[in-house]
């Protein structure tokens, strides 16, 4: 083959690629454009800044795709996380702004052409995540939550799936997401109840069926909040003995109303001393500061200490190697909400049992007023905001 032959053949190839290489260009540009027409246009309620006071906000989110389904939000629960992230409480990096909220329970308008499971009026939930790779080995036993490339949570988080979008969440009327993250509601299901369930009751949910809790199991929950009364219930449903532990007396009677057999006041340190020893498990659902060791010796021999609180981090417990050591065979774990199949199994348990969380409707004028009451611990339970009621 002479030079020349070589020399055009080059070019050929040459001219071959850059024609390729401007039609993906093009292609890119228009399905670019594309996705800019369709993306959806959404209000909510957010965060500027982290000094807690919530504003009507316009955004838009991500274009309707074929394995999507568009949810009208009715109602979106606040959970103490919610707090925690958007008053920098884990980490001083948030963006802003923030459109919190992973509790959300609504009605499905669109879905994708390519949709299976879910139909236009169809009632559906969305929790803490809201997408993963699917692919590694904690996805495909269905624990998104720890997937090894990392989730995508609900809100204030990196979709890479997206453009690297900041997901934006529950605090407003509309939410797009890949129907492999969403939640089958029953119709006759109270929506306004099972929205906290998206985040409260998985949470706890999770780690109770992973204990393996037996009927007449001696267990305690440590923190009767939001995600303490939800705890309690699960535990009493499968037949537990269980103790409920607080820093105030004012929730003793709600507590023994749920089916507690005792409540106890840490701060009466001398009834606290009397029940060294006396647990299998203890699940702490405490979102503050507090004694890890007080609850280690609380436990039985080979007992447990379950961590699902998350504090702030000025205000994370330590625990000492030495202590720890002397208590003896005491186990400590921590838990991160659930995988989407166990979240849906939890929803089905909670519907067919009638496990739901106390909750408080508030407006959306009124979630500022609501974070304050939760930092200072004047909250009972959870509220819920009526998204229809957004403006």
């Amino acid at each position: 083959m002479s030079n020349l032959q070589i020399f055009l053949k080059i070019k050929l190839c040459v001219i071959i690629v850059t024609i390729i290489m401007t039609l993906n260009t093009i292609y890119a540009q228009e399905r670019h454009v594309s996705n800019s027409r369709d993306r959806i246009n959404s209000k909510g309620m957010a965060l500027m800044d982290s000094q807690g006071i919530f504003v009507p906000f316009e955004f838009d989110r991500h274009a309707l795709g074929n394995n999507d389904v568009l949810i009208e939000i009715l109602y979106s629960g606040i959970c103490h996380s919610d707090v925690h992230q958007a008053l920098q409480d884990w980490t001083e990096n948030e963006t802003y702004p923030m459109v919190p909220g992973h509790e959300i329970a609504g009605r499905i308008v669109k879905v994708g052409k390519n949709v299976k499971n879910f139909k236009v009026g169809d009632h559906a939930g969305v929790g803490c995540m809201v997408n993963s790779c699917g692919q590694c080995n904690n996805c495909k036993v269905h624990q998104e939550q720890y997937c090894l490339k990392g989730c995508v949570f609900t809100y204030a988080s990196k979709d890479i799936y997206h453009d690297n979008e900041i997901t934006k969440g529950g605090y407003s009327n509309n939410i797009v997401v890949s129907e492999k993250f969403v939640i089958k509601i029953p119709k006759h299901a109270p929506l306004e109840k099972v929205a906290p369930l998206l985040c409260a009751g998985i949470t706890t949910y999770s780690p109770i069926k992973a204990a393996k809790i037996k009927k007449n199991d001696k267990v305690a929950v440590a923190g009767f909040g939001g995600l303490g009364h939800i705890a309690l219930q699960y535990l009493v449903a499968k037949g537990a003995k269980v103790t409920v532990f607080d820093i105030t007396d004012n929730k003793q009677n709600e507590a023994i109303k749920m089916g507690a057999e005792k409540y106890v006041n840490v701060k009466n340190q001398k009834e606290v001393e009397k029940l060294d020893n006396s647990f299998r498990i203890i699940f702490s659902t405490i979102p503050a500061k507090f004694d890890p060791v007080m609850y280690l010796k609380m436990l039985q021999l080979d007992g447990e200490l379950v961590l699902i609180g998350a504090p702030p981090i000025k205000d994370t417990p330590t625990l000492a190697v030495t202590p720890f050591v002397f208590t003896g065979r005491r186990k400590v774990w921590g838990t991160l909400i659930g995988g989407i199949k166990e979240t849906q199994e939890m929803l089905n348990y909670s519907v067919k049992n009638k496990i739901y969380p106390r909750i408080e409707i508030i407006e959306p004028s009124q979630i500022s007023d609501a974070y304050k009451k939760i930092k200072n611990g004047e909250a009972q339970f959870r509220y819920v905001i009526d998204m229809n009621k957004l403006k």
